[in-house]
């Protein structure tokens, strides 16, 4: 990134850690190693660039690590995180200089393979999520827990208060009815 995205809180962070050492926060840093590739997987959904997105983490991290003392509610953390990491994206896009420039020809991009073809990626990622949505509600909320949220079957089991062996078998016909999809048969 060319511009620092928030420098009243990496301020505030320096100053924190001057007062308060990272010690002091314990809970954080085992909020950090136990959510960080959730999170970065949410900061990489909101940028194009993998090292854009570890910034927009780093720079959402240290607002909440800034903030940790005034959150009340540690189990509404995840949503805290996520906002900050949305409002960083905002502010980022809303400074982010323009630069353009007048050349006689146009330059052509380089062909894409069809493999890498990003609208081929697109139109495969459209055509799951209409598959995931044609399943029935209790089926998506198990395949979005456990694979697009990353929860094992034992959280999943927990968070929707059922067993383990409920989740593992509509698991399993929910991927049996996304392989026999017509739609995703037509895409690959």
């Amino acid at each position: 990134m060319t511009t620092p995205v928030c420098t009243s809180a990496s301020t505030a962070a320096t100053t924190a850690r001057q007062t308060h050492p990272y010690a002091a926060y314990p809970s954080f840093s085992s909020y950090v190693r136990a959510r960080g590739p959730v999170l970065l997987r949410t900061a990489r959904s909101l940028t194009a660039n993998p090292c854009d997105a570890e910034d927009l983490l780093q720079t959402a991290l240290t607002k909440t690590y800034v903030a940790w003392e005034r959150i009340e509610d540690h189990r509404a953390l995840d949503g805290y995180v996520r906002r900050a990491l949305l409002n960083t994206r905002t502010s980022q896009w809303r400074k982010r200089k323009v630069d353009e420039f007048a050349c006689d020809e146009l330059p052509e991009p380089e062909p894409v393979a069809a493999a890498d073809d990003p609208a081929e990626h697109q139109a495969l990622h459209d055509a799951m999520w209409r598959a995931i949505m044609r399943l029935p509600a209790r089926q998506r909320a198990m395949v979005v827990l456990r694979y697009y949220e990353d929860l094992s079957e034992a959280q999943t089991a927990e968070v929707l208060d059922v067993s383990v062996g409920t989740v593992k078998s509509a698991v399993s016909r929910a991927l049996g009815k996304l392989r026999e999809d017509p739609e995703l048969g037509l895409v690959r």
